[in-house]
């Protein structure tokens, strides 16, 4: 019964978005970006070709090398090239220190080629050969705007392409180079890593060297380096960062001699085990907590997966209770009253239910951590962010909530046969509407499962497919448990007419949950992709109404069914670019009253200024974080708690992805919103409130705050 609706709102999802204008040249008010390439030889197999992308920054502006350091993002290429070609990884030129107040980046201002090397293995069959790229880049200032380009450059296969030469040359020279006499080991010494490194140049002798990590999150980047020459060995001491992730047998690490360039590239194998990675926080402290989770803390002791474990059980099990849960489940749960009966068939039907919910989940977090592993930076309520599938939870809302209230039978858009399917498979009607239910519950999960989701993505993946799991079971296990006993389906009302009445009634909490998704959607796209959405649903609904409605006959049912459909196409062939439209005033870059808009450079700035920072981390699509916008943030008495301490607000919107704010969640141990964090103005690690936030919560924050910049720190982290 819910196959058509699903795959329809999956084919809506995963349908690419429009590209830009085909250009070589993409300008900004902060950068220009070119597409080049240099074939001295002509293009053809064994012929060298190297593409690059050459980024000219306005005065004070810069983007970032591939290890950005303590905040940004480096530039990421991505090529579409004739078949039996391939682009080879960005050939990355010495960066230079980026010092941001408390914070060390690595990047490049003024002009900078990024160049690429491609294999050419097949010639190119015309004339000329076309190169597409898309390319995106994070440009920073006082603030940092991310931004993107779709490049396309025409090649001539036969004729030499040589005008960019010397950028080509110049970007070579200015890569970091391997010398074979150079040789680096490195070892543990408390919380540092001892670096020692013989063949270096001896021009560099009883001079300064920068060290810049290549792998990012190993090492704290702001740290003084501590080095010495002993003879021709450089031994230096730099702090490792308590919060990393990784226990890397080797380090890859780029040198840089004072007033010489490019730097000279070194591995150095660690030659020593590393100390425990730090633990992370499995739940959200009470206002009230002074616990913090220390750097070397036992992660080995299970106590923080049976808590995540517990959970996510509660919280499934809350998830049925969400306004666009509860309809689903609590029609298959009136169905008892029918078959009161029939024990081993209500059984049956639990188990395929809850097989259907677990898997579902399983499922979605397996692509999650699939994504993350490959490189991707995202948080638990990822769908979300993109307008697209927005629109076909709208859509699917719509759809159900129109069946509910009678405007349609979906028994009457499928064949006979589809229908006698159903009939003869009652467990696939179950197992559907388990991954059905799971469809609709997952962007209210982040709010309830916050804590126990952001511990899960940083436990090893069976561990956090186990969290995942017990969530789905979570949620199942009020319908498992009413199907498995008898005494509760006999109690149930016995059926009637009233049936027809409740499941009218259950329509509306669907449609209240399509206004709600319509208006996430105008945060996104603006109010054009609103005016797109409401034309597209008004228009399915048609068809909807016309090719399944109970009192229209057969004939009736042709002529509008083929008018519906006439009308449909062409109000979605409209829609369609509107719903990929990014509305250009959105909500991350608008300030409300008191409010400015997040970023780790203006954290930095107001801590060292010595104003404490409250972090509101919130989404237009989370239900949880707009109630507490409204109620507890918009407290007189908070307000005036803020202003009293001379608390700086920021608003982190990840109402469509953002990358820095999802690293700045893993960091703080969240892979979901809301997260509320108060930084103390010493600078000392940042306090996180509970997800569903009380005033007396915050104003008591607040009254610690000169008791947390005075002694040890009463954060979490």
């Amino acid at each position: 019964m819910l196959r058509p609706i699903l795959l329809l709102c999956a084919a809506l999802a995963l349908s690419p978005p429009a590209h830009a204008a085909d250009a070589s040249v993409v300008t900004t008010p902060q950068v220009r970006a070119e597409l080049l390439a240099h074939a001295p030889e002509g293009v053809g197999p064994g012929r060298p070709l190297q593409l690059g992308l050459l980024l000219e920054h306005q005065p004070q502006w810069h983007t970032y090398w591939k290890n950005p350091g303590d905040s940004g993002l480096p530039t990421t290429l991505t090529w579409r090239l004739p078949g039996g070609w391939e682009a080879g990884e960005i050939q990355w030129p010495t960066p230079r220190k980026l010092p941001v107040g408390p914070l060390m980046n690595y990047g490049y201002d003024g002009r900078i080629l990024l160049p690429v090397a491609v294999d050419v293995s097949t010639a190119p069959p015309g004339t000329s050969v076309r190169i597409a790229l898309d390319a995106e880049w994070l440009a920073c200032k006082e603030v940092c705007i991310p931004e993107s380009g779709h490049f396309v450059l025409d090649l001539p296969a036969k004729a030499a392409t040589a005008a960019h030469g010397a950028l080509f040359a110049a970007a070579r020279a200015a890569q970091p180079r391997s010398l074979p006499q150079a040789q680096a080991t490195a070892r543990i010494d408390d919380d540092a890593l001892v670096l020692e490194v013989r063949g270096l140049p001896e021009a560099w002798q009883a001079r300064a060297v920068d060290l810049l990590p290549e792998t990012a999150g190993i090492v704290l980047n702001a740290a003084p380096v501590q080095a010495s020459w002993t003879g021709a060995q450089w031994t230096a001491r730099v702090a490792i960062d308590p919060q990393r992730s990784d226990s890397p047998p080797s380090m890859s690490l780029v040198l840089v001699g004072a007033g010489s360039s490019p730097g000279v590239q070194v591995t150095a194998a660690v030659t020593t085990p590393w100390p425990a990675l730090a633990a992370l926080p499995t739940s959200a402290p009470s206002a009230s907590s002074e616990a913090f989770v220390r750097p070397g803390a036992d992660v080995e002791s299970g106590t923080g997966l049976a808590l995540a474990l517990a959970l996510a059980l509660l919280g499934g099990m809350l998830l049925n209770l969400m306004p666009c849960v509860f309809p689903v489940l609590s029609l298959k749960v009136l169905g008892f009253a029918a078959h009161a009966d029939d024990r081993r068939g209500l059984l049956a039907g639990g188990v395929a239910y809850t097989v259907g919910v677990v898997v579902s989940f399983v499922a979605l977090a397996a692509l999650l951590l699939g994504l993350r592993a490959g490189g991707e930076q995202l948080g638990w309520g990822f769908q979300l962010q993109s307008p697209l599938f927005v629109a076909a939870l709208a859509l699917l809302f719509t759809l159900i909530g129109l069946n509910l209230a009678g405007a349609f039978e979906i028994g009457a858009l499928l064949p006979a046969r589809w229908s006698a399917v159903r009939a003869r498979h009652p467990l696939l009607d179950a197992l559907l509407t388990g991954v059905l239910a799971v469809a609709v519950a997952s962007p209210c999960t982040a709010p309830f499962m916050g804590a126990a989701l952001g511990a899960a993505v940083t436990l090893p993946t069976t561990q956090a497919l186990a969290v995942f799991a017990t969530l789905g079971l979570g949620m199942a296990l009020p319908y498992l448990l009413a199907s498995a006993w008898p005494a509760l389906a006999r109690a149930l009302p016995r059926p009637g007419a009233w049936m027809a009445h409740f499941k009218v009634l259950m329509a509306f909490p669907m449609f209240a949950t399509v206004v709600w998704l319509v208006w996430v959607l105008g945060q996104q796209s603006g109010i054009d992709g609103v005016v797109a959405l409401l034309g597209t649903l008004l228009a399915l609904a048609f068809v909807a109404w016309a090719l399944g409605s109970p009192a229209l006959g057969a004939r009736a049912r042709t002529g509008l069914s083929t008018l519906a459909i006439a009308l449909a196409v062409p109000v979605l062939g409209w829609a369609w670019p509107a719903l990929h439209a990014e509305e250009p005033d959105a909500a991350t870059t608008r300030a409300t009253a008191g409010w400015e808009a997040w970023s780790p450079e203006r954290v930095a700035e107001l801590s060292a200024a010595g104003r404490p920072v409250f972090v509101d981390f919130t989404a237009a699509w989370c239900v949880t974080c707009q109630y507490n916008k409204r109620t507890t943030l918009a407290d007189a008495e908070v307000l005036e708690a803020f202003r009293a301490h001379d608390v700086a607000l920021l608003r982190a919107d990840w109402t469509r992805r953002d990358a820095r704010i999802t690293a700045e969640l893993a960091r703080l141990g969240r892979s979901g919103v809301p997260v509320y964090a108060l930084y103390a103005a010493a600078g000392a690690p940042p306090r996180l409130l509970a997800e569903i936030l009380r005033a007396s919560e915050v104003k008591e924050a607040l009254a610690a705050l000169d008791e947390d910049t005075r002694g040890p720190s009463a954060a979490l982290r």
